[in-house]
């Protein structure tokens, strides 16, 4: 169903939308598992991030608001996306990607937690998941429109992907999140 979703996905959107542009891809690594963090402005962003990728699955958390009704619980569970409780993330939400990762399956997660046109501080979901799975962390930033009636006009549209980052313990949570924060910031200039 995922590389249906993205084929169909990509194919509506180059239409109406032209192409997207994918700057730096050849930074994500193709022999190792790896958590890929994204800016999360809009839900277009999650869409530009998965076709970005293409072919490589990601398999990305989500609130799991998203999941209540069945038939939305079903299409989000067959591309990929599994739920986290963001008031009371218990071990779910580390032991799923863990069990993802360690399979060699890549994880994204929006680190500020929810979508935010502001530069909100970083939740440390991330950098914790990635220290305990001993895997990098690829950040990615998309840059365009945000709303579905700018896709239409043909708005220009980028996914740009940073250098992995291997998260070490010699950092605490905190300065991990910080040069993450400067990575997106570089990015999106």
């Amino acid at each position: 169903m995922y590389t249906f979703a993205a084929k169909t996905v990509q194919g509506f959107l180059r239409i109406v939308g032209g192409k997207l542009t994918v700057h730096q891809k050849e930074a994500v690594p193709t022999d190792t598992p790896f958590i890929v963090v994204c800016t999360h402005k809009s839900w277009y962003d999650v869409v530009c991030l998965g076709i970005a990728l293409h072919p490589v699955p990601i398999h990305f958390m989500a609130k799991k608001e998203l999941f209540r009704l069945s038939v939305i619980n079903k299409l989000l569970t067959s591309l990929h996306v599994f739920p986290v409780d963001r008031e009371n993330p218990g071990p779910s939400a580390v032991k799923i990607p863990l069990q993802l990762l360690k399979k060699q399956k890549v994880v994204g997660i929006f680190p500020s937690g929810t979508r935010s046109a502001e530069d909100d501080s970083l939740k440390q979901g991330a950098v914790r998941i990635a220290s305990r799975a001993g895997v990098p962390i690829v950040p990615a930033v998309y840059v365009g429109p945000h709303r579905f009636r700018d896709v239409l006009k043909r708005k220009r549209r980028t996914v740009i992907f940073g250098e992995p980052i291997p998260v070490s313990k010699d950092k605490s949570v905190e300065e991990w999140n910080e040069i993450l924060s400067q990575t997106f910031r570089t990015l999106e200039k």
